[in-house]
This record gives structure tokens, sequence and C-alpha cells, in this order.
């Protein structure tokens, strides 16, 4: 059993996975390797002067690996709820976790076909979000989003924000009291 199933690798779904797995829960994000960030250029993502998105990805994605995430290139096809947490189900087997986070781009498909409510998109070219609270939460308890597909900006520095943000209110729910990260120089 994981703490949290993140699906979607990409700038909000890494982000999200280091922060989780720095806090020392058992994080596996499932990347089906199709992030729009792959093709993309930065010269506006805070603390990179320029990065291609591959780098960025890869950056992210080894950077949730140093604190301990697992990462599986793995399509998920739906999310049930079982009486006490829910499972991924994958091309190659299943995953339950405690909380999934779909950090799915600009896809809402698997969301939709697993019972999470939509609304209509407010970003150029972006036509339908999940409906997630402040925090990120959506319709079914312990599923949530981050991303573009909960409705922030594609620019990844907005993206990998909002993954942050919702991992640390998955922590502090996790916690029961409002997690805090703070590194410090030794």
């Amino acid at each position: 059993m994981y703490d949290v199933v993140i699906i979607g690798a990409g700038p909000a779904g890494a982000s999200a996975g280091i922060f989780i797995a720095k806090a020392g829960k058992k994080t596996l994000l499932l990347d089906n390797d199709k992030s729009v960030t792959k093709r993309a250029w930065m010269e506006n993502h805070y603390g990179a002067p320029s990065i291609s998105g591959p780098d960025l990805v890869e950056t992210g994605k080894n950077q949730a690996k140093k604190f301990g995430a697992e990462i599986i290139q793995n399509e998920a096809t739906t999310i049930k709820k079982e009486s006490d947490h829910l499972v991924v189900v994958t091309d190659n087997g299943e995953y339950e976790a405690k909380h999934v986070i779909l950090a799915t781009g600009m896809s809402v498909e698997l969301g939709e076909k697993s019972g999470v409510n939509t609304k209509p998109g407010t970003e150029p070219r972006i036509k339908t979000i999940f409906d997630v609270d402040q925090n990120g939460k959506t319709n079914i308890e312990g599923v949530w989003a981050a991303g573009t597909c909960a409705g922030v900006s594609m620019h990844t520095i907005i993206t990998s924000g909002d993954g942050a943000k919702v991992a640390i209110n998955i922590i502090s729910e996790l916690n029961g009291e409002r997690y805090v990260d703070h590194d410090v120089m030794k």
C-alpha cells in the first residue's frame, strides 16, 4: 500500500513526488511518458536560465527518486474506490494507495472515467479540467488533482508549484497537522 500514487511525472507530478517522498511517505509516480513538457523549451522557469522540456522532466523525476519515490512507466486506466483506500488499475497491474494525485496535464479522460467531476477550462486550448477545491481535492475522497488538469496555467513553474501545494496538503492530512518542509544550509 502506497501513501500516495501520483499519475503523471511531469512538472506537477514530479514536484508532488519530491515533497511527498522527502516527507518519508511511500510514493509511486506512474508515468506514461506523454508529458507535453517534453516538447517545450523554457527560458522563464525560475532557477533555470534556460532548459529543455525533456531535461526539466528528467531532473524532476531524478529529484523524486533521490528522496525515495518509485517511478514506473505505465498507463493508468482507472481508479477504483475501495472501502478505505484507492486502487489504481494500469495496463500491467494494480496499485493500492491512501491518496491519488491526478497530474495528467491536459488530459482528464482517466479522471472522468473514474468518476471525478470536471468543469470547463479557463486556459487557452484547455477545454475541460477537474473540479477541485482550493487544496486540490476532487469529489472523490482521497483523489486530488494538480497542475494543468486542475485548472492552473500550463507554465511549468506554475504547474510544479501547484504539485508542491497539493503534496503539502496531502502530507498535512496524513500527519494530522500542517506540514512544512524548509531545508537550511549547513
